[in-house]
């Protein structure tokens, strides 16, 4: 493992001009851009390609987080705009998918826009219309420092309908404009199913259900995990030495079907978007985790990956631990948290194959681009910008091999 102390920001900057930065997606989601980078060779086709460049009895895993809309308004009587953007919940649990489902009250942690003419203690009222009726909604600021906010609303729908019919889309702040209606469809993916993300896992934008009939028909298998993709994922990294950037905590689902699929895996395991990636990853250092006795709570630190172990299990007895423990306590599922930080040096242990869009100079997802091209990142992007490829969040997308399999 590296000593990630020596991994200086500044080696991972590169300038993107505004006008490559993609505000809006294209009309049809597969006729994106697809660079190919393999064995040290790039080559570039549509992203409807895809499916003939990925091999037969591969298993490709997709996060199926769907996003919420997170951004809400409220008009004080005094005029005053107060915007609240959810960030993760935290009573009456801080599981996601049971909170979107809740119908009673619940507090959200959040950034607050206008803070400063909100007082603590104080109720915004507001009213919106759903399913033909009249549904008032309340948001108390119930702590002022930690931008805790209270939910309560009239009726019996649960929380999911209420947002769904008074938030806006969270689009990421780089596009630097307002949604409009064609981001409500767009920014999600035609899988998505889970509720609880604040942005996009941006990779899986670009499949279509053709696409992804495209790969099963060649023998391909299909899984389904989720993270919840949070506001952090747009954290800039401010301090020159990597290692000392607050990674942001995610939370992840992996269902029994995940852990076997990866244990049955025959070639070559092909995460859709970093955010699949870290969940992959994050499950193989819980099964460590199980393995070295410490506990069984489903939680990856940062630097957990860059400690020094003697003996660390494959790919197999890692994920057959993860199995043993649910067999053990007869579980379906597993839910934890992750903030693993993948950089250069990092050696991948489920994954050698992923998608993924373009990202923000000197992230902490060009960090994970750097560490699985093993130093080829820059020639990479080099590459993109000459070929005038569209950049983040709506833009083109890529295809990168760690060690493929034929």
């Amino acid at each position: 493992m590296p000593e990630v102390s020596k991994i200086k920001l500044s080696d991972y900057q590169y300038i993107l001009p505004d006008e490559r930065v993609a505000k809006f997606p294209l009309a049809k989601r597969d006729e994106s851009k697809l660079l190919h980078f393999e064995d040290g060779k790039i080559s570039h086709v549509r992203f409807k390609e895809l499916p003939d460049l990925i091999p037969s009895d591969s298993l490709v895993v997709f996060n199926n987080t769907k996003v919420i809309p997170a951004r809400i308004f409220f008009i004080k009587p005094t005029g005053a705009k107060i915007e609240i953007f959810l960030l993760k919940p935290v009573e009456p649990t801080t599981e996601i998918n049971v909170v979107m489902l809740s119908r009673g009250p619940v507090i959200w942690e959040t950034m607050i826009g206008n803070l400063k003419r909100w007082k603590e203690g104080e109720t915004l009222k507001g009213e919106l219309v759903l399913d033909g009726n009249v549904v008032s909604i309340e948001a108390t600021l119930v702590n002022r420092d930690s931008r805790l906010v209270s939910f309560t609303w009239s009726g019996s729908m649960a929380f999911c309908h209420v947002i769904e019919a008074c938030g806006e889309v969270p689009l990421p702040p780089y596009l630097n404009r307002a949604a409009v209606a064609e981001d409500k469809p767009r920014y999600q993916t035609v899988y998505s199913k889970k509720q609880g993300a604040v942005a996009a896992p941006t990779a899986g934008l670009h499949f279509t259900p053709q696409t992804l009939t495209d790969i099963s028909d060649k023998g391909i298998l299909l899984d389904y995990l989720t993270l919840h993709v949070s506001a952090g994922t747009f954290q800039p990294i401010k301090e020159e030495s990597v290692d000392q950037h607050p990674m942001h905590s995610e939370q992840v689902i992996a269902t029994r079907t995940n852990i076997q699929n990866i244990l049955e895996a025959k070639k070559n395991i092909l995460a859709v978007g970093t955010t699949s990636m870290r969940s992959l990853e994050s499950l193989y250092w819980y099964g460590v985790k199980l393995i070295e006795g410490e506990d069984d709570l489903f939680f990856i630190p940062k630097l957990y990956p860059y400690r020094e172990y003697k003996n660390l299990p494959n790919v197999k007895e890692s994920f057959k631990a993860i199995l043993d423990h649910m067999n053990d306590r007869d579980l379906d599922e597993i839910t934890g948290s992750t903030e693993i930080f993948i950089m250069p040096g990092y050696d991948f242990k489920v994954c050698n194959g992923l998608v993924t869009n373009f990202h923000q100079p000197g992230s902490t997802l060009i960090l994970l681009v750097a560490a699985f091209t093993q130093g080829n990142w820059r020639k990479i992007y080099d590459e993109a910008m000459s070929g005038s490829y569209r950049f983040l969040s709506y833009g083109d997308s890529s295809l990168l091999w760690y060690n493929k399999i034929a």
